[in-house]
């Protein structure tokens, strides 16, 4: 497979927009999927956000697996970051998420007061790879459709400041892929949660690639939703997901519909909880 790369124009200038803005901020949430936690770190971000506090959210922990979440907990606290781990469907992740943004800000706000001055609202900045749910948690936090949801890679568009409350206020920022991917896997991850585009790889490959993981980690996750006891051979799986699922075009089975039914049930967690990355 070759090198991926994936850097429309938006996306440059909204990085460069981000960078102009960082300096108003207070408080940085980066939203990274569970999943696939080091896959969707985008290194750009971490250049340019150092210098700030930081809350790493893991989104979607349920769709992950436990065991593994636990495992990458450990990991992320090692570093000393502020670390979430949310569903961040589920409403009490919102006052979470503003508790623990209230926390961060206290010495800020003491500063404030010592200078004779009220506190000041906290800026916050969200950032995160498309289609990790920062939409959504915008929309929460600010308790209406505040951001564009929609469940494609880089479809919010343009920065905003939103109100959340009277201590907090937020910056919308686009969905940002990295330049490029010199780890394949990684690219391979990012297609198989949604963040990047389908078209950009082929998928018998996400597929195929898909099918080896789950061989070999959770081999198990077709039985209960396709009734296939074991994983043996990626071509026959296919052939009975289609048969099991009336995959049927001209007489034969239609194995293009196979892969995209099977990478989709996977995506939408209908193969049981799986995490792709294993923690370090």
């Amino acid at each position: 497979m070759p090198q991926i790369h994936w850097f429309p124009g938006h996306m440059k200038k909204a990085l460069n927009e981000i960078e102009a803005k960082i300096k108003l901020v207070d408080i940085v949430i980066e939203i990274l999927d569970a999943r696939a936690p080091l896959s969707s770190i985008n290194p750009e971000f971490e250049k340019r956000t150092q210098n700030k506090k930081k809350i790493i959210v893991l989104s979607k922990a349920d769709l992950a697996d436990p065991s593994e979440t636990a495992k990458w907990e450990a990991y992320f606290k090692k570093s000393g970051a502020s670390l979430l781990i949310l569903n961040l469907n589920e409403p009490k992740s919102t006052n979470i998420i503003s508790n623990e943004v209230k926390r961060l800000g206290v010495e800020k706000h003491q500063k404030e007061i010592a200078k004779g001055m009220k506190p000041q609202p906290l800026k916050t900045m969200i950032i995160g790879i498309p289609n990790v749910g920062k939409s959504s948690l915008i929309n929460r936090l600010a308790k209406r459709s505040a951001a564009g949801v929609q469940n494609k890679p880089g479809y919010t568009r343009g920065e905003q400041f939103i109100k959340v409350n009277n201590d907090f206020i937020l910056l919308d920022t686009p969905g940002i892929l990295p330049m490029s991917y010199e780890d394949k896997n990684k690219a391979i991850n990012l297609a198989l949660l949604g963040s990047v585009k389908e078209d950009v790889l082929p998928n018998e490959d996400l597929a195929l690639y898909l099918f080896n993981y789950l061989k070999k980690n959770y081999p198990n996750a077709l039985n209960d939703r396709f009734g296939i006891e074991e994983l043996t051979d990626f071509s026959q799986t296919m052939d009975l997901i289609a048969k099991k699922r009336g995959l049927i075009s001209n007489g034969v089975y239609d194995l293009e519909r196979a892969y995209i039914l099977f990478l989709k049930e996977f995506k939408d967690g209908k193969l049981g909880r799986i995490t792709l990355e294993k923690a370090l």
